[in-house]
């Protein structure tokens, strides 16, 4: 009987074989035309629980975006949601902001990311490609206080104007800040 440490000699062979197609991971439709179009629009591809999960440069999303709601054989032309993630002030990049599109016509769906700096939090608005943008925009510039470079009104759309802060971000008290503390 074999020692358990040692490999059979057909084994060590398939390990260092070259990849077959069985066994080799294939991009997703909609990564794999992201890419053709522009290589430098993807950053990152997430797959999990049967969800594609794009990471887009800030600087490409308005292109990417735009892309995919009119490429044939994907047509995103839904925005289902836009929505900012503070990851912690200890984290960098410490914001996200993910795009959640839908195809009416495919029944498909997709989630681009973008990363932001907290010195720079910063991206394009969409609103040029889907006008839903708009107030997706400003409720996550309300709540967490990332700019949409080029929104045509980018003003608080949940907390009053005199609001100070940002009531989402993980640094902003439990309480508030005065004169609207609880305390």
């Amino acid at each position: 009987m074999a020692n358990e440490t040692e490999r059979p000699a057909d084994s060590e062979a398939q390990a260092t074989a070259a990849p077959t197609p069985s066994n080799t991971v294939t991009p997703s439709p909609l990564v794999a035309a992201l890419q053709r179009q522009n290589p430098d629009w993807v950053t990152e591809v997430i797959e999990a629980f049967g969800e594609t999960t794009v990471i887009v440069p800030r600087e490409h999303i308005r292109a990417a975006c735009s892309f995919l709601k009119s490429a044939p054989g994907l047509e995103f032309n839904m925005l289902a949601d836009l929505c900012g993630v503070d990851r912690g002030p200890e984290e960098e990049p410490r914001f996200e902001v993910n795009y959640h599109l839908f195809s009416t016509n495919k029944y498909t769906r997709a989630r681009l990311k973008v990363l932001l700096n907290e010195d720079d939090a910063k991206v394009e608005t969409v609103t040029t490609v889907w006008k839903t943008a708009n107030w997706h925009e400003r409720e996550t510039f309300d709540m967490f206080g990332i700019i949409f470079e080029g929104h045509p009104d980018l003003r608080r759309i949940l907390l009053p104007d005199d609001w100070e802060g940002h009531a989402l971000r993980k640094d902003f008290p439990l309480r508030g800040y005065e004169p609207y503390s609880l305390t």
